[in-house]
């Protein structure tokens, strides 16, 4: 098995979740956050969604500078806009995932902001962390869900208000 048809699997499995956890959260409640040093929920919710365009960046380009992007995330009006929002990451991901190139993964892929590197990592280490941010940051929403009495989906398994899995 090659590491993008891992990446692949694991994207899809992913997804699953990610998918649930994304539906659960509430219009009216994007502005609030646990604390004053927290991301709010638009922030975060929006940034699960767009994760997966991590991957295709990282497949097709060396580095990413925050010095010089000027990033925007995707306006999100309702919960429905955000759960396509990620669909369309999702699909970006696959399609970049199909048309990657085994042999590039062992290349240098540096994450920076100007002169301050913060890592150069091997493009495959790149997507597996990408991956494992979207679970972090799913779990992390999920924390901002229980605060706001929202039922939590199960993930890998049931959970105290999805028992039926």
């Amino acid at each position: 098995m090659t590491r993008i048809s891992l990446f692949q699997k694991e994207l899809e499995k992913e997804a699953i979740a990610t998918r649930k956890m994304l539906t659960a959260v509430p219009d009216g409640k994007w502005d609030w956050k646990p604390h004053p040093k927290s991301m709010n929920m638009l922030q975060l919710s929006t940034h699960i969604a767009e994760l997966p365009t991590w991957i295709g960046m990282v497949l097709n380009t060396n580095e990413l500078d925050f010095a010089g992007m000027d990033f925007k995330p995707t306006p999100v009006k309702d919960t429905a806009a955000l759960v396509q929002i990620f669909e369309n990451s999702l699909a970006d991901a696959r399609e970049q995932l199909a048309n990657g190139k085994e042999e590039t993964l062992d290349e240098p892929w540096t994450l920076r902001n100007g002169e301050q590197v913060y890592s150069t990592d091997p493009k495959a280490d790149v997507i597996r962390m990408s991956l494992s941010q979207i679970i972090h940051h799913r779990a992390q929403l999920g924390v901002f869900l229980r605060l706001l009495d929202v039922p939590i989906p199960g993930s890998y398994g049931p959970s105290a208000d999805d028992p039926g899995f």
